[in-house]
């Protein structure tokens, strides 16, 4: 899928606070299984850093991502497509990959005139790769990659001034576009016992067990994040030394929900949910606004392209938010697709969020709710695993606004008939119209060789009886 090119750039650039401006530089920092877990975002775990950023920025507070899991959703950044449709479906190193005939965000910002670079983590493919590749790097469209050994935020940050100290000797005649990509906060934690909070102190999440483990395990997660924090800090910091921060819009995001029982994985708003926020003095992005409209980061693609002058490939399934950002208030989404295909275990889902609601399709008998190998066996996962597995419902439907959490599944009852019946009809088309591969039978993929280990002790879903 190459798609035709289209200008989205009417208008944009006729607003007077854009007028003989240069393109942007953009710095785009993305984390790893963090969800929306920041003080900036209500939860107790400093986070100076970022709420900082928030708090002179604009800060994202519905958006999400289409898959719950690391390589699909990364996909639809890069591709402004949803997995199924990109290819990416399951993890970039169990041989998943974005259809080689797709273009990229690099590659579309190479073409407007950027110079692009990869720094640090990066867990996406395109074309055909090896088993154990993790990622394509400059086959997506990177000119420059810095490779970091352990990806781990403070060495990724290390990296990154450099990079950016150099930048600020040479004079530039073209705008940059830098990814930087942290490890943090991918299990395990146990390297961040320095870091970590006292579990007396947390706050257990409602959809979580208040119990000594899950608080030590939150605990561990905490001090996962607060690194996390000190590297944005760093690396915003150093953009405003060398003076880089001029004419650069700087963004933060992750790619889906924690890695704990109930979020990654599954479907969940919890699993679904990721931060955003972005910031720029000389785009006048800033004022600490609070933006609450329904967005999906396959929307970021096609955002990043009209921000850059650049031309927006005509079939994406995002739609640009840049007039949120210009704080015009111009509505761009009603709803968002959301889809499992792949993680360690094949384990199809289809879905749709709306502003209200949320509809599920389980494809397949599953335990009613998945956890990944690593979230299985962690000190969380181990007390909901007799819960989690049993029989999964073919179809469920949650009321958000009463149900937020999402376990009062409605889809048979009266009152919903209606919005199901609405909802079913979506998901049914969508698959139809973009022909979804589980149409035609289960989709191939690699487990994780851990499962039969746990699968022999009796610790998994044993199907319907």
């Amino acid at each position: 899928m190459t798609g035709k090119l289209v200008s989205n750039t009417t208008n944009f650039f006729e607003k007077e606070w854009m007028d003989n401006m240069e393109k942007p530089n953009i710095i785009f920092m993305i984390s790893h299984d963090t969800g929306r877990y920041l003080g900036t975002y209500g939860h107790n775990v400093e986070t100076p850093e970022l709420d900082a950023l928030a708090e002179k920025g604009v800060k994202f507070s519905h958006y999400y991502c289409p898959a719950p899991q690391c390589s699909p959703s990364r996909g639809s950044i890069l591709t402004g497509l949803y997995p199924h449709n990109n290819g990416l479906m399951g993890l970039a190193h169990k041989e998943f990959s974005i259809n080689g005939d797709i273009t990229t965000l690099p590659k579309e910002l190479m073409k407007a005139g950027y110079e692009t670079s990869l720094i640090g983590f990066s867990h996406e493919t395109i074309g055909d790769e090896d088993l154990g590749v993790v990622s394509s790097t400059y086959k997506l469209g990177y000119e420059r990659y810095e490779a970091v050994e352990g990806n781990c935020a403070p060495q990724v940050a290390d990296r990154t001034e450099s990079v950016l100290e150099d930048m600020a000797k040479h004079d530039r005649d073209k705008p940059f576009f830098m990814n930087i990509g942290f490890e943090e906060t991918h299990r395990p934690f146990d390297e961040y016992e320095l870091h970590a909070d006292d579990p007396d102190d947390i706050d257990v999440l409602p959809y979580l067990p208040d119990t000594e483990n899950v608080r030590k395990d939150l605990s561990l997660f905490q001090g996962s994040v607060k690194v996390l924090d000190k590297a944005v800090g760093r690396i915003v910091r150093k953009l405003e030394e060398t003076g880089l921060d001029e004419n650069t819009i700087i963004i933060f995001t992750t790619d889906h929900g924690i890695a704990f029982p109930r979020a990654k994985g599954v479907l969940k708003d919890a699993g679904l949910e990721t931060a955003l926020i972005v910031y720029s003095r000389d785009y006048n992005i800033t004022g600490g606004r609070n933006i609450t409209d329904l967005l999906c980061n396959v929307d970021m693609m096609p955002t990043l392209l009209e921000l850059a002058g650049a031309k927006i490939p005509s079939d994406l399934d995002g739609k640009s938010f840049a007039s949120i950002l210009r704080n015009e208030k111009e509505k761009v989404r009603d709803d968002f697709f959301c889809e499992l295909t792949w993680h360690d275990q094949y384990h199809p889902m289809r879905g749709v969020r709306t502003e209200k609601y949320k509809y599920v399709l389980n494809w397949e008998d599953g335990p009613k709710i998945y956890m990944p190998i690593d979230i299985h066996s962690s000190l969380s996962g181990v007390h909901v695993q007799k819960d989690y597995y049993v029989p999964n419902e073919k179809e469920e439907l949650y009321d958000l606004e009463k149900d937020p959490l999402e376990y009062n599944n409605v889809v048979n009852d009266p009152d919903y008939q209606g919005v199901a019946v609405e909802l079913r009809a979506k998901v049914n088309n969508w698959m139809e119209e973009t022909d979804d591969p589980i149409l035609h039978g289960p989709v191939e993929g690699v487990p994780s060789k851990k499962w039969a280990k746990e699968e022999n002790a009796g610790r998994t879903y044993q199907g319907r009886e």
